[in-house]
């Protein structure tokens, strides 16, 4: 059971991160455009999903999608989409801060040069942000997967709640959750070291 939880949480973990960094991405460059409509738009984003629970908005989600009759939505893909929107809200900050450390001095000089604002971003801004976000995107998933966690509580068949089944069964709750807490650990450590190497090398 609880390998079978190893491999849910991984799957909902490997997921979450490739679209919540798509979606930061797109809101961070979104806010970096300074488009006045848009920038209201992805504001009330921001507000909404840093400004509410992770929980909350996991069981707003499942349920909300269980009223509306979506049966397409099943419980790994209404844990997936709030996983990307709460994720997303947060590595977007980190992505606008990313390109907004490029100097002004190498946006105007590659505009004099005549390039177009889609080079500008692609060509100049971008290759420099990179090494810039790199440590806070993998701060990031460190956080994501102890996140993996409140999934549980919507009936996702991960680590916690394969440790729940298990307990049912009449096992001990303090050596179960004991092992879960390790196996978790196991996941999210090389993660920490990875963070804590690239913001030695930035």
């Amino acid at each position: 059971l609880l390998l079978q939880g190893i491999v849910a949480t991984l799957l909902l973990t490997v997921v979450s991160m490739g679209t919540s960094t798509i979606l930061g991405f797109l809101v961070g460059l979104g806010r970096y455009a300074r488009v006045p409509v848009l920038g209201v738009v992805l504001r009330v984003y921001l507000e909404i999903f840093r400004g509410t629970p992770l929980l909350v908005q996991l069981l707003f989600v499942y349920f909300g999608a269980a009223y509306l009759r979506l049966d397409a939505v099943s419980v790994f893909l209404a844990a997936l989409i709030a996983m990307t929107l709460y994720q997303g809200a947060y590595m977007s900050e980190v992505f606008r801060a990313g390109f907004e450390s490029v100097p002004i001095g190498q946006r105007e000089a590659a505009t004099v040069l005549g390039l177009s604002r889609f080079n500008i971003t692609k060509d100049v801004v971008f290759p420099q942000t990179l090494p810039v976000v790199l440590a806070p995107l993998f701060g990031q998933y460190l956080t994501l997967v102890k996140n993996t966690s409140l999934a549980s509580v919507i009936s996702y068949f991960d680590i916690v709640r394969q440790g729940q089944a298990i307990i049912d069964q009449g096992v001990n709750s303090f050596d179960v959750y004991l092992v879960v807490a390790a196996l978790v650990f196991i996941i999210s450590y090389p993660l920490s070291l990875v963070a804590r190497a690239l913001e030695k090398r930035t």
